[in-house]
């Protein structure tokens, strides 16, 4: 009953900190008409202030394992959470662009830093129940950003547009010290065997863990997007800021829903550890969305809106179950994931960037919707190979010396049964290997 407990405040604050990894992104574009011609930013420029944080996602991705052996995963993400309620609060002085695109960056850098850690946490901590933690974790992400779109224009009209976005601090904040109350009453696990990660094989030189990663950058190249410039879609069109800020509410109660319920249905019904058919479910309500959005968008929203939450939420955290599904090791499943959003974000933070060049040279958003459809049909071919009977063969050579403590390395290679007798005593470990 105690662990229950402690397992249920554990997804509180993670829930807590889920919220607040979205809000800096869709906050922005509800605003993206009345910060324009008060910043003298174009639309190209405007997509820095959503593109930039994506892209420093990605950059400090690839610093998490660094990062982790430096200070540990508790101060990681409580540096994270500083640095979000450090940008946020900012954002109240911010009248001019360079001083918004600079605490999006810093935002950004945060965030990064959370997304890189908190994973590798749950599937130490979440290992028996991973897909309903990640699936929960997944949904709050997607909730904290609708809560950015819905509540951001409000405050906005009661106070000014530089508030509605420094309002994000204050949640922020609440995470970060129910954070550091968690981190004194509950120490995360320590791994028992000191592990020489410094001469482990890079991830740059494995074909799964890049094709994992520019999976996961083409997924969330259509959310960075569409939260850039679906507003901007629809207000082209000729609906108000509140109006299409609402759609893009509706977008991510959708995604929140299917982030929550698309992995818990796969475990359910689907084969073991096979996400394949449910991701491919995932990408075809996308690509239904994608097409209303070019031929229908004003005669049923609420269905594109539905089409393309739900999909996107789906498939997004699917695709960090199937990442972490790759690893049984924790530490090393925590360093695969940190490699794919490093590889995804940067991919990610491409797409609102190109689709608001798009924009500034034709005048519309058709085109860059339909680039994005047509993404979604190489994304569908790739997902053919992500079959359960690859995991451990994709990942043999990482999981082999990631699983060899310091100095045994060569030993496991000529007598992989060395494992159980190279530690000695209680700290043997058995080969991963078949």
């Amino acid at each position: 009953m105690k662990a229950r407990a402690s397992n249920l405040v554990w997804l509180a604050v993670i829930v807590a900190i889920g919220l607040n990894l979205r809000p800096l992104l869709t906050s922005i574009s509800p605003l993206m008409n009345v910060i324009l011609p008060a910043t003298g930013l174009s639309f190209r420029g405007a997509s820095l202030l959503t593109g930039l944080p994506v892209v420093a996602m990605g950059v400090c991705a690839f610093g998490a394992s660094a990062l982790t052996r430096a200070i540990g995963n508790a101060r990681g993400v409580a540096i994270g959470l500083v640095a979000i309620v450090a940008a946020c609060a900012a954002r109240v002085f911010a009248g001019e662009a360079a001083a918004l695109i600079a605490s999006a960056a810093v935002a950004g850098t945060g965030v990064a830093v959370i997304q890189a850690l908190l994973p590798g946490v749950m599937k130490t901590r979440f290992a028996a129940r991973l897909p309903f933690a990640m699936g929960l974790y997944s949904a709050s992400i997607m909730a904290g950003g609708g809560l950015g779109a819905s509540i951001t224009p409000n405050v906005a009209a009661l106070a000014s547009w530089q508030t509605g976005l420094a309002v994000w601090a204050i949640p922020a904040l609440i995470a970060l010290a129910l954070w550091l109350l968690l981190m004194r009453a509950d120490a995360l696990p320590r791994p028992a065997v000191t592990r020489d990660t410094t001469s482990k094989p890079s991830l740059f030189s494995n074909r799964r863990a890049w094709a994992l990663g520019v999976f996961f950058g083409l997924v969330n190249g259509g959310y960075t997007s569409l939260v850039a410039w679906l507003p901007a879609y629809y207000q082209q069109l000729g609906q108000g800021v509140r109006e299409s800020g609402t759609l893009l509410a509706l977008l991510t109660v959708f995604q929140a829903s299917s982030a929550l319920l698309l992995p818990m249905a796969a475990a359910r019904f689907g084969r073991a550890r096979d996400r394949r058919a449910w991701i491919a479910a995932g990408l075809a309500a996308q690509l239904a969305g994608f097409g209303l959005l070019l031929y229908a968008p004003l005669a049923l929203p609420v269905l594109v809106v539905a089409l393309l939450g739900a999909g996107l939420g789906g498939v997004f955290s699917l695709t960090l179950v199937l990442t972490l599904d790759h690893a049984d090791d924790p530490e090393l499943a925590a360093r695969l994931v940190a490699f794919v959003q490093g590889v995804g974000f940067v991919i990610a933070a491409a797409a609102p960037v190109i689709a608001g060049i798009v924009r500034d040279a034709s005048g519309g958003f058709a085109m860059s919707w339909a680039m994005l459809a047509a993404s979604l049909i190489a994304m569908i071919a790739l997902n053919a190979v992500f079959g359960p009977l690859s995991y451990a063969r994709a990942m043999q050579r990482q999981r082999a010396d990631f699983n060899a403590p310091r100095g045994t390395r060569s030993i496991r290679r000529a007598d992989p049964s060395s494992a159980t007798r190279g530690t000695g005593g209680g700290n043997a470990r058995r080969s991963p290997l078949p």
